[in-house]
Formats: C-alpha cells, structure tokens, sequence
C-alpha cells in the first residue's frame, strides 16, 4: 500500500505499509498523483501550486495516465540538466539544483535487510511541484512520495529506484532528498540512563534542511513512564519512538505530555521536521517511574513548615520541574503552592511506578498517598513566562503542629490562627461526636480569604459532596481537626492572622435563651452577644424572628432545629412543632466571623399581632395615632378598622424622618400580606384583600434610633365623604398643626372639569404640603406631589366625584385650597 501522506496533516507518522504490486492507470489517477511539495514554510507547505487535473494525460477513453518524465523516441531516459540522480546514501542529503521539462532523475538506493521501511523526504527548494516513486528490483512501483515525510515498506533486501520528475512535466524546479532506514539507520545516536534524568539537560541539536530523520536509540525497562517535553527550539520537530519490533510504543517526541513504553526495548526514536526545513532542538524526556534528579521535599508538619519548603522556576509555554516526595506509611498529604504561582502551575502526583495518584483540580484538599514508599511531585507551567514558587506537602495524617484542641460551644472565645510562611497549612483538633453537625466560621483579620475544611483522624476529608444544609455531619465519635490557611500572601508578610469559630449546630450548647414576647413592648431577646440564641417555642406556629443589632440594622439570620438543618433564613419562620430551636446570624456564612461581644437584639413574636390599638379610617378629621419605639427591635401593632375591599393610604407629617416614619406592612387577619408603607399603602393606595379585621405592624427602620412618632390612616373609596372644596376664587381655607397634618376634601362629579387645577398654599405659620388626588373608587390619580410651600398642579380626573388629601408637616400653620377648570386662565 502506499505510505501514508496525510500524516503530515495528522502530525502522526503511520505504521510501516506492506507492499503491493503497481496499481493500475485508473488507479493512478485517483491514488497516486504527488501532493504538493512544502516550501520553506508551513502556510506554504500546505497549499497546492495547481490543480491537478490540468497536467495530466490521458488515453482514448479519457482515463487519465502519469507522465513518462525524460522518456525519448528510442526509449533512452535523461538525468537532467543539473546531473541530478544516482546513488542515494542513507542519512544524507542529496541535492538537485535543477530538473526541467520531462526530464527524470533516477536514483538508487540498497536496503541490506529483508522488510525494511524506507523513510524518505523529496523537498521542493525552488520552483514547479515535484513528482517521485519508489520501484522495486522488478520494476514495480512500492510507494510514492509527497510533500512531508513518508515511510515505504520495502520488500527483500535489494536496490529500489527513486524517480523524480516535474509535477506537471513542463516548467523547472530544485529540491533535495534524503532517506533512512529504521531497521538499519546510518547512524543511531545512543541515550544513556543519565539523560533520563530530570536533572539532565537533554540532547541538542540540529536537524539540517531536507534531512528525512535523525535516530536515536535507548534501553528502559518495559512500561516505563516518560514525561515528553516540548523542544523548545525552532520548527515542528516531532517524531515517534518504536519498540524492539519497530511497533510504535504510543509515545511520540512532540508536546508536552506523558506516556508509557509499550513493547520491549531497546528502543529507537526517529526525530523529523515536519517541514523539512532547519530547526534546532533540544531534546528531553525525563522519566516520571523511578525517577531521579528530583530534588527531595520532606513532608511538612502543621503551622510554618520551616525547612520542608520546596522552591524552583519553572520554565515557560508547557515548562515541567519535579520534587521527590516519600512517605514512611501510607496516608493524605495537602500539596500548597504560594498563591501567584499557583494561577499559572498545574501539579500531579505519581507513585514509584509512574502511576498517576492524584492532580490539582481533583485534590486541592486532599491527595491520598495509597501506600508507603516514594512519589513523584511534577509542577507544569502554563503561562508563557518562567514561574517561580514555592511549595509544600502537609501530612494530613499526622497531628505535629496543630493547635491545642478547642471545643464547639458557642459561648467560647473566637481563634486567632497564625501564618507565618505564604504556603503554611493550620490545623485545629475538636472533639465530636456521631451525628453531630458542626459548622466552621472563618475570616481574615485584614482583607485576604481563608480557605478551611475538615478531616477525620486519619487525614480523609470529609462532607465533599455539596448539601443544602449547613454544616458537616461528623460520621463517627473521635477527633475531628480543621485543616485552615489564607489564600494570599504578599512580599513582605511575616505573620498574618484571621479568625475561626467551630461551632455545632445540633443541640447547640452556649446560646442565650428567649421566649416569645409581645407587641408595642421591648425584644424579647434583649441586647447582648454571642451569635446565636436557643428560641423557646411554646407551640407550633409562624413566628416573627428578627434580630437587630444596637444601631437598629438588621442582622441576617437562619433558624435551626435541634438536629442542625436549616428550618428559615426570612424574617417569617414557620414552626413545625413546640420546643427548642436556634437562631444563628449568619448561619449560612461560612466567610464570616461575627465577634462575641457584637451586641444585638432579637424579637421574637407569633406572627399574627395580638392585643393591638385600633385605628380609623378618617384620620383626616380624627386625631392621628401617637406610638413610640422604646428599644431597638421593637414592633408595634395596630388594628384598622376598614372592611375587606376597602382602599386606604397612610397619612403622615411631612417633616417625619427616621424612626417618626415608621415601616408599616398591613397583614389580614390570617396573616397574610396585604401592603406595606414601601409600597402601595404610601405610593398609590392599599386594597384590603383575605380576611378581616386587617393589621398593621410597625416598626422603626434601619439605622434610625427610638423615637415616637404619629400617623393615621385614611379610606379614598367611599363614605365618609370629606366635606366640598368650594371652585370659586377663594376655594377653603384650613389650619394644621401637630394633631391634624392632614385634610381632605371632595369635588362632586358635576363640579370639576375632566382636567382641574388644583393649589395649595401656605397663608400663615410654617412648613410646606404635599397634595393626592384619589377616584371614587378610591384609586389614585395624582400625586402625591413634592413638598412646596405653595403650589398648583394640572389634573386629569376620572368621571365622577374625587377626593383631595393634603398632608403638611406637624407644625401650626393655615393654608387655602382652590380648584378650576384648567382650561380657564387663573384669575
């Protein structure tokens, strides 16, 4: 068959092709016709000169036939302007400056044993694409050659021909040729053990222009694991390596990658340019199983690792260094690199034999080491730039250097570990027991990350698997450690600290208690530390759960049971049954600490209020309802007095600010949410949907400290109706002051115009108004407007009567109200 031309394209030199006789006309013209020949460069290697078919002959019936080259009348051939053919030598590099036109160059070449395969390179230097065939001792064809390498299974030992000519049979060109022979190559440099060495440099050297191959030879043991390196010179040079029976081993000089020795040896590796055109190379190929020229990296202990630091610089675009590693037992190891170099370095451990044990993205937390004896540690660069790093192993299976034991009380004092080198591994011992849910809290003491997880006593990670709860179940009774460090180290650092708590979330020890408390009253949970509080809960419910800290900001909590899972994180918690549950801030936060002597507050409250002040609905003519925050985290609750299907606003001074504006969301009497002051009940109106009586729970907002504060409510969508706002020139005229900061008027439906101007303004006292305008159905239409002092606004209005509600601030002071049709100009 023929050699395999494509293999160029594949960059993968195929197997040795046995040899068949010379294929018909028909199927020269499908099979046989010469790729193009590479010039100096790959772009240009690849890319044929002309189309083929215009250069071909053909016989009567149009079969398309090769070209005789130099063939004359009486049947004589030539070699050629430039004297070009003959005996060809192996290893060497013959050269033609010239063949033209129809000429043939014939060359020889002698295979001294039977079955060789002959690699042969034709390589175009100048001109037209060139043609060549390999014949036999009986005239038949054997192979043909293009433009890249090609090997050509050759039968007896004997000579076989070489035949070049022009493509195209017309126009001039040059080229070189080469061939080798695998079975018996000119010459085969040898690789001795040292060059098996990480530490050894390699093998450079330089592969001439046009030259088919350069041999090498070796001996290593039958499954050896090599790490192939990149050449790291100039072109494509690759090649494979073939076993005792010239099989190829699935190892190949190109990238860097690993592969194992297939076969029995000795071995020989045939180095190509793929190209070939000149490139200098150096080779390596160090070996992983049993390897040597590694420098040693002792196992760490926990805390600063001292000596046992590895370092290096790794080398650029695919770059590989190596450190010995051994164990005296079999166990886990923790392998760190400092941060920076870890961006761009790839790591894996291999054992004595060369077997992959583990790798950086499957064990960044843990690499078990299966039995005692030797491993391998190989580092891989891939950024562009050398890397310089330091690393370190860590016993996980051993206890030297971890911190004395703590407990997982919540009432304990938090840790402060240390780290004093930038790829130091902490460790801290607790003891657990079965069943036991314990959650690890961390943070840095100044802006880093920390990174922590926990392992049983012999070093096996536990709780890999994600969970949508919080915390790790312990999966015996024993000791547990938190194996801890920061991500980031900086030049110059020399001991940084951050903060850890172990804590169990099942049957939680150490938190303070409360029990429900009540509306217009104090927390239950008064101000005080400690992270977490055990709620006393007398019978199943929804609750309200909320903790506040000393400046009224909400801190964010989550609500366990007793065995540890996660029961709310909202405000709102549903309570399955009576007894002791746990609230936690920051439950979920595993990148927080929250110090013990952070003060906080809690209320605690059945969801539904109770006992609550009842409230009107005309709070424009009634006097509004006075209340007052005595302690962060108080809720206060009202009991409105409107029916289901009703529409109403909250009415409040416009000089009302911070805890004298409360927040106010209207529950019905399920429990369900109706409304809230962020909303509607302020922005446009609040529809009373469930079922009545209807309430409202305040409370003050975020930041704002105790104050007392007024409000009312009004109702927009029907009786009773506010009193007439006259439409002459004079309109009416009101007073507020800190019991009435809101009025109300209606415009019956036969005296306001589809679009009305309405003003408001001050005559007398201080402070400024705000004006709405609502439908009979209570929706709003307009406003509500900007506080001013005075002002007029253009309304469209809906068909029938509307009401105008104007809030001012709670101070003394009279203002006049007008309206007109706003087509009419003011007066």
């Amino acid at each position: 068959m023929l050699a395999a031309t494509i293999a160029a394209v594949s960059s993968v030199l195929t197997g040795p092709a046995t040899a068949t006789a010379a294929p018909s006309p028909s199927r020269l013209a499908t099979t046989t016709a010469p790729s193009p020949v590479p010039s100096e460069s790959p772009s240009a290697a690849a890319t044929p000169a002309t189309t083929t078919s215009a250069a071909k002959a053909s016989t009567p019936d149009g079969t398309p036939t090769r070209s005789t080259g130099g063939a004359k009348p009486d049947g004589s051939r030539t070699t050629g302007s430039g004297g070009c053919g003959g005996k060809l030598a192996f290893g060497k590099i013959e050269s033609c400056p010239s063949i033209s036109g129809e000429e043939e160059n014939v060359w020889t070449v002698t295979s001294t044993v039977d079955g060789d395969t002959l690699y042969a390179r034709l390589r175009r230097i100048s001109g037209e694409s060139l043609d060549a065939r390999v014949s036999g001792p009986d005239g038949e064809v054997v192979c043909y050659l293009g433009p890249y390498l090609d090997e050509c299974r050759l039968g007896v030992a004997s000579t076989y021909t070489v035949t070049v000519t022009l493509y195209y049979g017309h126009g001039e060109g040059a080229y070189t040729l080469s061939v080798e022979s695998m079975r018996a190559p000119s010459e085969c440099d040898n690789l001795p053990e040292s060059f098996f060495s990480f530490a050894s440099a390699g093998r450079s050297g330089t592969l001439p222009a046009g030259l088919a191959v350069h041999c090498f030879k070796f001996n290593q043991p039958t499954g050896t694991v090599l790490q192939m390196m990149d050449q790291n010179g100039t072109g494509d040079v690759q090649g494979p390596i073939l076993d005792a029976q010239y099989q190829l081993t699935g190892c190949r000089v190109h990238h860097t990658t690993e592969c194992t020795l297939s076969g029995p040896g000795p071995y020989r590796l045939f180095l190509e340019e793929t190209y070939g055109n000149e490139a200098l190379y150096t080779l390596r190929m160090p070996r992983i199983s049993h390897s040597v020229g590694c420098p040693t990296l002792p196992l760490a202990s926990f805390g600063d690792p001292g000596a046992a630091v590895g370092r290096g610089t790794v080398p650029g675009y695919d770059g590989v260094t190596c450190h010995a590693l051994s164990s005296t037992e079999a166990g886990t190891v923790v392998v760190r690199f400092n941060q920076d170099a870890n961006q761009h370095l790839d790591w894996r451990v291999y054992d004595a034999d060369g077997r992959r044990v583990c790798e950086e993205y499957f064990a960044a937390r843990s690499c078990a080491l299966p039995v005692a004896g030797s491993y391998t540690l190989l580092t891989q660069n891939q950024y562009w730039e050398p890397v310089s790093y330091q690393v370190a192993a860590t016993a996980l299976h051993r206890t030297e250097g971890c911190a004395a034991a703590t407990g997982t009380n919540w009432d304990q004092p938090t840790l402060l570990p240390h780290q004093t080198s930038a790829v130091q591994t902490n460790c801290q011992p607790f003891h657990g027991e079965a069943g036991d849910r314990v959650m690890v809290y961390r943070g840095p003491t100044t802006y880093n990350e920390v990174w922590s997880w926990l392992v049983d006593e012999h070093g096996t990670v536990l709780c890999t698997e994600g969970s949508e709860d919080d915390g790790c179940v312990l999966p015996a009774t024993g000791t547990f450690r938190v194996i801890s460090h920061l991500l980031y180290w900086d030049a110059g650092s020399t001991d940084l600290t951050y903060m850890m708590q172990v804590r169990r979330l099942s049957n939680p020890v150490g938190c303070p208690t409360i029990t429900p408390g009540a509306y217009d009253a104090a927390p239950a949970g008064a101000l005080g530390g400690i992270r977490c509080r055990s709620l006393d809960i007398p019978t199943e419910g929804t609750f309200l759960v909320k903790a506040v800290r000393v400046d009224n900001y909400r801190e964010y909590g989550t609500v366990y049971d007793s065995t540890g899972h996660k029961l709310c994180t909202g405000i709102q918690c549903q309570i399955p049954a009576a007894g002791r549950y746990t609230l936690v801030l920051g439950g979920n936060g595993a990148d927080s600490v929250i110090d013990m002597e952070s003060r906080y507050a809690v209320a605690l409250l059945p969801w539904l209020p109770a006992g609550c002040e009842p409230v009107s609905d005309t709070g424009w003519q009634d006097a509004p309802h006075r209340g007052e925050f005595t302690a962060v985290g108080q809720h206060n609750c009202l009991q409105l007095t409107s029916p289901v299907g009703a529409r109403i606003v909250e009415l409040l001074p416009g000089d009302a600010t911070s805890a004298g504006s409360p927040e106010v969301t209207v529950l019905d009497s399920t429990g369900a949410y109706v409304c809230s002051s962020s909303s509607s009940l302020r922005q446009s109106q609040c529809t009373l949907t469930g079922e009545a009586p209807f309430f409202a729970v305040l409370n003050s907002p975020d930041g704002a400290p105790t104050a007392a504060y007024s409000l009312a409510f009004a109702r927009t969508d029907g009786p009773p109706a506010c009193p007439v706002l006259p439409g002459d020139a004079t309109g009416a005229t009101v007073t507020t002051a800190a019991d009435r900061f809101a009025v109300c008027f209606s415009i019956p439906a036969d005296q306001h115009a589809a679009k009305e101007a309405i003003s408001w303004k001050r005559t007398s006292g201080a402070g400024d108004a705000r004006l709405s305008v609502f439908s009979a159905t209570g929706s709003r239409y307009c406003g509500p407007t900007s506080q001013a002092v005075e002002r007029t606004i253009s309304c469209s209005l809906p068909p029938g009567q509307v009401t105008v509600i104007l809030e001012t601030d709670a101070v003394d002071a009279t203002y006049q109200l007008t309206h007109r049709d706003a087509s009419t100009p003011a007066a």
